[in-house]
């Protein structure tokens, strides 16, 4: 259902990269994956590095250590090349077959590598003081200090090498296909729906844009009401999905030695408990604020209790302007510009060589996300465009993950490997920018006030909605470590963890208990929690950003080298060269008061409109 104000909307154009699924360029690139990666073997098994830990030499370490690095990183930079490209087609055509043949084909050359990389960790984790030795006395070591020593590190949760090996192996015809089949029966969801006296049947991405951003009242409650009875033809698969990746994460942890799925997610993250704890009781604390919000937007649309769902994320009035595709991308660029030089030229490529695809169409998946594509050293954004303010954000903060990206153009792969939490920092960042123009230019108090919804709602999904997903997430590994988790009980655990996030804030009579179903990161076959990075980023990137306002231009070089260093150390070790302390639930209370001055604002906005 696309608008027709909108303007032509641009699929994106990867044809630089490979001209075409079936052209000798790729499968070449494929036959070279497999070269990189008997390379790399030959290399470990020449070398037979389960004997080369009882050498006390740090030269050999040394020798080891230096070729393992070369090799690894041009076969990351090949192997993610071929499958970005292979995958682009499938993330905006589920029903593709010969993307999928071919997505299939080279996923064991993905598992290989893992297997080598488990290999090597495992090897590394050996050396104990020998490694701080080959750092100091070698110059490619030292370029990968934080990697390697990490990787050792982390190498106390490996399970033996051949445990390791099933277990990747096992992953393709296990939890990596329930992940899959999630994507292919959301993407692929119609939905007949009738709309000004005309029925269509819609992909589910759009239906749900229907009900989060249309001006009509009864068309979002129409919309949500065939969302859920959508949602309920499809639970027990979906569930069965759940059950299978959470099922697996379980038994994998409890072998690698974890104490829990939230053990690897911090480890992953590159933070420890007591940020987690810091950032999320800090955010429990603003719950009060944001409930205040969603009452003054409640007793705005004249409900006497909270907001029913299809009203959590409606805009206020007929104030909100529809953005046609060219007046977004201008909007975008001459905000960027004020900001940053490197960061305009870079979106203005983005727009003029179709690195974006913006339609929404049946088939592509729900959401939005930024990839990389190491091999021409570009990024590809993926977004479903209704010309709403809230998706010229969504293309302002994919662009920030796009300029995350090209930041680490010329870096080792290995180097460049950016935790979940601080991925966000850009895309927050350039977020906020564009909300502080469109507040700058508006021209009314009824335009401010559309700004500050659009602003607020975003705000509320990621410090309240995601704490709901943690909490859910939380329970959902407790309930399956015990036996499986039916359709039933998963709607149960959602709203219970919606109620107790949102409070009165939300009608209880009108909440989503389908919310599981179609967040693809409850499904991610070898990464849980991925839901309190989000809220991180968001916090970690406004306080980059008051820093920002009080610097000014000389801030700019320091955020551009935080960003090329995000690989090279933890988060905690980043944030002080701002000097932030992100394990004080001070700094996270700061950021969270600059969301309270616009909701105090929004409050006193809607006092006024009444």
């Amino acid at each position: 259902m696309v608008k027709p104000e909108l303007g032509a909307l641009p699929h994106w154009d990867l044809s630089n990269v490979f001209p075409s699924l079936e052209s000798s360029e790729l499968k070449s690139a494929i036959a070279a994956c497999e070269k990189h990666i008997a390379a790399l073997e030959r290399f470990l098994n020449r070398h037979d590095v389960r004997k080369a830990a009882r050498r006390a030499a740090v030269a050999s370490a040394i020798e080891i250590i230096e070729g393992y690095l070369a090799r690894c990183n041009a076969a990351l930079r090949q192997m993610r090349t071929v499958r970005v490209y292979i995958y682009s087609f499938v993330a905006v055509d589920s029903h593709h077959q010969t993307a999928r043949t071919l997505l299939s084909a080279v996923e064991p050359l993905g598992v290989r590598l893992d297997q080598i990389e488990t290999r090597f960790a495992g090897w590394l984790g050996t050396l104990g003081e020998r490694l701080e030795a080959v750092i100091k006395r070698n110059s490619a070591a030292r370029s990968h200090a934080y990697y390697l020593r990490e990787t050792a590190a982390q190498s106390r949760y490996l399970m033996t090498e051949a445990e390791e090996n099933l277990a990747s192996e096992l992953s393709l015809s296990g939890a990596s296909l329930w992940q899959k089949l999630q994507n292919n029966i959301v993407s692929q969801l119609t939905v007949n729906f009738s709309r000004d006296g005309k029925a269509e049947a819609i992909s589910m991405p759009a239906l749900i844009n229907l009900v989060q951003h249309d001006p009509d009242g009864e068309v979002r409650r129409e919309a949500y009401e065939a969302e859920l009875a959508a949602w309920k033809t499809v639970e027990e698969p979906l569930a069965a999905a759940m059950n299978g990746v959470k099922g697996a994460a379980i038994v994998l942890n409890r072998h690698r030695g974890r104490k829990d799925a939230v053990h690897s997610a911090i480890d992953d993250s590159h933070i420890d408990r007591k940020t987690l704890d810091a950032m999320l009781g800090a955010m429990h604390d603003s719950f009060p604020d944001f409930r205040r919000y969603l009452r003054a937007k409640a007793s705005h649309f004249g409900h006497a209790g909270g907001l029913p769902w299809w009203d959590l994320m409606a805009p206020i009035g007929h104030n909100e302007r529809v953005y046609a595709w060219d007046d977004a991308r201008d909007f975008v660029l001459s905000n960027f510009e004020r900001f940053s030089p490197r960061l305009h030229a870079m979106s203005k490529r983005a727009f003029e060589r179709n690195w974006i695809d913006a339609e929404q169409r049946p088939g592509k998946r729900a959401g939005a996300f930024c990839i990389s594509v190491p091999g021409v050293d570009e990024s590809r954004i993926l977004c479903n465009f209704d010309g709403s303010l809230d998706q010229v954000s969504t293309i302002a903060h994919e662009l920030g993950h796009a300029f995350h990206n090209q930041c680490h153009v010329g870096m080792p792969s290995l180097r460049a490997l950016t935790p979940m939490t601080l991925a966000e920092t850009a895309s927050i960042f350039c977020e906020t920018l564009i909300t502080d123009a469109a507040l700058e230019q508006a021209s009314s108090d009824a335009e401010a006030l559309t700004i500050l919804e659009t602003d607020l709602i975003g705000k509320t999904q990621v410090v309240v909605d995601i704490t709901s997903r943690y909490l859910f997430e939380s329970e959902v590994f407790k309930r399956r470590e015990k036996s499986e988790v039916s359709a039933d009980d998963l709607c149960d655990i959602m709203v219970r963890c919606q109620a107790q996030t949102y409070g009165d804030g939300l009608d209880a009579r009108h909440m989503h208990k389908y919310m599981w179903t179609w967040k693809p990161h409850y499904y991610y076959s070898s990464l849980s929690f991925y839901n309190f990075p989000y809220a991180f980023g968001l916090l970690f990137g406004m306080g980059l950003y008051a820093i920002y306002q009080e610097r000014g231009a000389s801030f700019v070089a320091d955020y551009e080298a935080l960003l090329s260093s995000t690989g090279e150390a933890d988060a905690a070790t980043l944030a002080k060269r701002f000097k932030i302390d992100i394990r004080s639930r001070k700094f996270w209370k700061n950021s969270l008061d600059l969301i309270t001055e616009r909701i105090d604002r929004y409050c006193a906005l809607i006092a006024t409109a009444r």
